[in-house]
């Protein structure tokens, strides 16, 4: 069984809040994580019809037979129950008495803020991350790791990639997205998912994408809203300041997974992204999908932007602390050339806040030039909160 960095995090916050909510995309091991770090306790899926009629029609009733806390998962299937476990709750507090799971991360989270503020934790579980990553798969290339990704599913059960994320497609996703958007057809959804794969690591341009496809601005947004709900994408939002008239500001389009977007551009193995034409932005997303990692699994909040200036100077990733930036160009390139610094520089210029300025790249050998320190992606590390 892999081992998750976000274990201990759990771990320690069962020791302090009566309700555990995890949540993450479909896939990410939620179920398998809170089985393997709550052993004793009783698992409930709320996917099981009989489960969640109980839960829904008598809810006192259903928690009264877990008194002693349980596992319940894919809670967004029965938001009404959260009211009444807020009252179990404060009846009896104890520490890492429910574990919560859920796979919609915004109409979830807002039940969960209204009925259990104050009384639970959080924690976001991801896909595998780099260092989780080195245990499943400790000599594979750039290449593929963007082709195969970071479900664990996958790796754990030796699956072949494609087979396994059109399955993922056509199950999860786009149960999911009916059962959200109430859509009687598919089909352009699915030319949505593949437009918006093929724009990963790119400014989000609502009104292009909606001519694409012969649909209305709003209903592009609302369907970009439904696959964050699902945790299937980040808009990585642009940086403002008091140079904020000179800064673009749209969001940028990423995936939380570089398979999933390998698969809907069509990509069919890792060689062939030895020369796609977008494999600098699946290498981009890669790294943005890691730094979110790396945060959510120290328990850390979500510090992530980017800077691009209207003259087009921009840096890749930025994440903000009290004292400033640490400032990231990411470059898919195995050669260290002297463009790769434009961006870095042009925001010192323009910014002054900079704490630390380094460039992550697809080469092997960590060196500084310039006062930057070049880092292979596989030592791509966040820095800590501070």
């Amino acid at each position: 069984m892999i081992v998750r960095v976000l274990e201990k995090k759990i771990l320690h916050w069962a020791t302090q809040y009566p309700v555990i909510t995890l949540t993450g995309p479909r896939q990410s091991g939620k179920t398998t994580l809170a089985k393997k770090l709550f052993p004793d306790k009783s698992y409930v899926s709320l996917e099981d019809l009989d489960h969640r009629q109980f839960a829904r029609e008598d809810p006192r009733g259903f928690l009264h037979e877990y008194r002693d806390g349980a596992v319940l998962d894919e809670i967004q299937n029965t938001p009404e129950i959260l009211s009444y476990l807020q009252g179990e709750v404060d009846a009896n507090d104890s520490p890492g008495r429910f574990i919560l799971t859920g796979s919609r991360q915004f109409e979830m989270m807002e039940k969960v803020s209204q009925s259990l503020a104050g009384r639970t934790a959080v924690a976001r579980l991801l896909p595998l991350s780099f260092a989780e990553m080195a245990d499943v798969a400790p000599e594979a290339t750039a290449n593929e790791t963007m082709f195969t990704g970071f479900y664990p599913r996958i790796y754990d059960k030796q699956l072949d990639p494609s087979e396994a994320l059109s399955f993922y497609v056509s199950t999860y996703v786009e149960r999911d997205v009916r059962q959200m958007a109430n859509l009687p057809d598919l089909t352009v959804f699915e030319r949505f998912l593949k437009l918006c794969a093929g724009r990963s690591g790119q400014l989000l341009n609502l009104t292009e994408m909606g001519n694409a496809l012969g649909v209305t601005h709003p209903t592009i947004r609302s369907w970009i809203s439904i696959l964050e709900t699902s945790h299937l994408v980040k808009l990585l939002p642009p940086w403002h300041a008091n140079i904020g008239k000179r800064l673009v500001k749209s969001p940028k389009l990423y995936f939380i997974d570089t398979g999933l977007a390998a698969h809907l551009i069509g990509i069919q193995s890792a060689d062939q992204l030895t020369t796609h034409p977008l494999r600098g932005a699946l290498f981009e997303n890669m790294i943005v999908a890691e730094a979110l990692k790396q945060r959510f699994n120290a328990g850390l909040s979500d510090n992530l932007s980017f800077y691009r200036s209207l003259q087009g100077d921009e840096v890749d990733l930025l994440l903000e602390y009290a004292d400033g930036f640490d400032a990231c160009e990411i470059k898919s390139a195995r050669t260290i050339t002297s463009s790769f610094f434009k961006g870095l520089e042009a925001f010192s210029r323009a910014a002054g806040v900079t704490r630390d300025s380094f460039i992550v790249y697809a080469g092997e050998s960590r060196v500084e030039r310039r006062g930057v320190g070049v880092t292979p992606w596989k030592d791509f590390r966040v820095a800590r909160e501070g």
